[in-house]
């Protein structure tokens, strides 16, 4: 039998995969090295946002359609690497949100798992389950997995905050559920009520009727003046770790993990003239910078931050962070997802 020639093999194969295709079959050793690759690939790029410039687009939209109108007035931050996905990282979501003065968001609820990180404003709220949580610059409320939540602005002024969801998660396992009731929640309990049952390493009896909050997840409310306190005085009692400067993550107190099961959230500071040694991390992150300034080389490339910027780094890229003046970040991933499942790594 004669040894087939690469051009016969070549077109014998493809003859082959021809007959195949109508089947929806297809070999594996044509594409393996692009489906199980020697290290993480994205298409998602680095890449800053000026906040100054997006909330002038925001306010602009406020001018044109209401909270109600649109459901969620929102500005969408969409990787350029991930064009038409509405996805930040290839994974997470990312958007502005902002609340008029008077206004309402009305209640829905929905499989995503959400974060809001204040950027600006104070005296508007975010209600869960029909507790108000009153927001102010920097803090961090939840709106967990299928809680009712809507927002609403009593105060004199514009309400911007950070929406951070799974949305591209949920999406790849085609698991999106989402009900409207409209309108406000009605009230459940007073601003306030949540932090004082767990969040002071206390919690009611379970099964009583004082446990009124999911067992898994009871806070939802994490105040800029108690979690800035904490990482300041993190800064003065100890040196910086040399990858990540001080950091703190944000934690569920039912088990001491994750703020919620597919994302978690962390704050850093870096002293002023502190530069981080390089790291690598599968999770892709979006930070926010709280206060100072500096810039953040990722791949070598240099970004610019400056308050309230926004920034996300892409799974596996290399980041260096420097601070000029003392920087403060609060970030969010899916790191908590990814350790579920055995996937997160750093270097």
């Amino acid at each position: 039998m004669d040894t087939p020639t690469p051009d016969s093999q070549r077109a014998a194969l493809e003859a082959l995969y021809a007959e195949m295709r109508p089947q929806s079959l297809y070999p594996l050793w044509e594409v393996l090295h692009a489906l199980v690759t020697p290290q993480p690939g994205t298409a998602a790029r680095a890449w800053r946002w000026d906040y100054a410039s997006a909330r002038e687009y925001l306010l602009r939209a406020g001018g044109m359609i209401s909270a109600e109108q649109a459901e969620r007035r929102v500005l969408i931050l969409e990787n350029p690497g991930l064009a038409g996905t509405s996805a930040i990282t290839n994974s997470l979501y990312a958007g502005l949100q902002l609340i008029l003065p008077g206004e309402v968001a009305p209640c829905h609820r929905h499989t995503q798992s959400a974060l809001r990180f204040v950027m600006e404003g104070e005296g508007a709220h975010t209600a869960v389950d029909g507790e108000r949580a009153v927001m102010r610059p920097f803090d961090l409320v939840l709106t967990p997995n299928w809680q009712w939540h809507d927002h609403g602005n009593d105060s004199a002024s514009p309400m911007i905050w950070l929406d951070g969801l799974d949305i591209p998660t949920v999406r790849f396992y085609a698991a999106s559920f989402a009900e409207r009731m409209g309108g406000e929640h009605p009230a459940t309990a007073a601003a306030g009520d949540t932090a004082a049952r767990y969040g002071r390493n206390l919690r009611p009896f379970l099964g009583s009727a004082a446990a009124r909050r999911p067992q898994a997840q009871p806070l939802f409310h994490y105040p800029y003046a108690e979690w800035r306190e904490s990482l300041g005085l993190m800064a003065r009692s100890e040196m910086p770790d040399t990858a990540l400067g001080h950091a703190l993550e944000f934690r569920n107190p039912a088990d001491g993990g994750p703020v919620m099961p597919t994302i978690s959230a962390h704050v850093r500071l870096l002293p002023s003239g502190f530069a981080t040694r390089p790291r690598r991390a599968t999770d892709g992150t979006v930070f926010v910078v709280v206060e100072g300034s500096g810039q953040a080389l990722v791949d070598g490339v240099a970004h610019s931050l400056a308050p309230r910027d926004l920034l996300v780094v892409p799974s596996w890229a290399e980041l260096v962070l420097e601070a000029g003046s003392e920087l403060v970040l609060f970030a969010y991933s899916d790191r908590a997802a990814q350790e579920k499942l055995g996937l997160f790594r750093e270097a």
